[in-house]
């Protein structure tokens, strides 16, 4: 594992074009960020868990339109000592530092996303409605663990929507694709195919969804949610909010720094 330890804490070579396209289009699709080799033993171990925490999800075709899109597994770092060797690697963090403009990141927490052969489609939506924390400094880290063609439903983004105002209320789901489907229609949308090692970050505030599986193979992803490294506790604006700040900053109350013991430093330029 010496070798992948290393390339987790290997800077990459992140070109300034790619920063001034975070910025102004609210997300980044990066080439060979990690190496197939680095991926395996994590996409295995990621693999295992979701199966093991998933096994008694219900049919498919039982599923509201948020369960269908996929199978869902969050802050596995906290049970696997190899998955947090892969969350915190200072590889991932670093590039979110720099393409948000930050002195350095921590985690919020992480999330494996697996669509199904024959999944749906993921509903547009933004993430940081989920989340109580004050400014714009979030970013996620969208990882897939195998190539992802277009059939399989890769990352769908509308561009530039970080500085939209609008839907920024609206969770995931029915509702937020049929409003947001209308409002974001003069955007444009990004979506392509993701090479193994490929790794897309995106704002907090981007809105985005995927489409369905159309394959029989297991579409497998990874996230990482960073935040500013002094990232403070927002007031929570809606149950999900509330729940979120009981979840992933336990103790932590609003005006806090955003550093409890589920938010470690990853990367940081001070230190």
């Amino acid at each position: 594992m010496d070798a992948v330890a290393n390339e987790l804490d290997h800077r990459y070579d992140l070109a300034d074009a790619s920063i001034a396209a975070y910025r102004r289009d609210g997300f980044v699709h990066l080439p060979g960020v990690l190496g197939a080799d680095t991926l395996a033993p994590y996409r295995r171990e990621i693999t295992r868990f979701v199966g093991e925490s998933t096994q008694k999800a219900e049919p498919l075709e039982q599923r509201t339109t948020y369960g269908k899109a996929f199978l869902q597994v969050s802050n596995i770092w906290e049970s696997s000592a190899l998955v947090k060797e892969f969350v915190l690697g200072r590889r991932l963090g670093r590039i979110a530092a720099e393409l948000m403009g930050t002195t350095g990141v921590r985690i919020y927490h992480d999330q494996a996303l697996y669509k199904e052969g024959g999944g749906g489609f993921t509903p547009w939506h933004t993430d940081q409605v989920y989340w109580p924390i004050v400014g714009n400094h979030t970013i996620t880290a969208w990882i897939p663990l195998v190539p992802v063609p277009i059939e399989m439903g890769p990352l769908q983004v509308s561009v530039g929507s970080h500085r939209c105002a609008f839907g920024r209320d609206l969770t995931i789901g029915d509702e937020s694709e049929r409003v947001l489907a209308r409002t974001l229609k003069d955007l444009p949308i990004h979506e392509r195919a993701f090479a193994l090692g490929d790794v897309s970050f995106h704002s907090g505030w981007t809105f985005h969804r995927a489409g369905p599986n159309r394959s029989d193979t297991t579409r497998e992803v990874m996230t990482i949610i960073f935040m500013d490294e002094d990232a403070v506790v927002a007031a929570p604006k809606n149950g999900a909010q509330q729940s979120d700040l009981q979840r992933w900053m336990p103790g932590r109350k609003p005006g806090d720094h955003a550093a409890s013991a589920l938010n470690p430093l990853v990367y940081s330029s001070r230190s």
